[in-house]
């Protein structure tokens, strides 16, 4: 049986051997690296997901005037829809 030791004591590949899944592995890290710090952040990737929720999103402002009695549940629900017709969808598409 010829195991590692041996065959670097008998001129074989020697423990260096380990080194080519290293670089390898170096080589996936580097490029998911450049993917997340190039493409991916341009997509926006998971950083959009809650986006219509953000504090100075027009959904979020109307939440919070109609939370504030600034506006009655008629109008709260009027302005929901207008801003669902024009930004395409809203919650109810994002929910689903």
């Amino acid at each position: 049986m010829n195991t590692l030791a041996q065959s670097w004591s008998d001129g074989g590949p020697g423990p260096w051997i380990l080194f080519f899944p290293l670089v390898w592995a170096l080589v996936v890290v580097g490029v998911v690296t450049l993917l997340r710090r190039t493409v991916w952040r341009g997509r926006g990737g998971a950083r959009q997901v809650g986006a219509a929720y953000t504090e100075k999103s027009p959904i979020a402002v109307l939440g919070r005037r109609f939370a504030a009695g600034e506006i009655d549940e008629e109008e709260y629900w009027q302005r929901v829809s207008v801003l669902e017709e024009h930004f395409g969808g809203g919650a109810k598409e994002r929910a689903s």
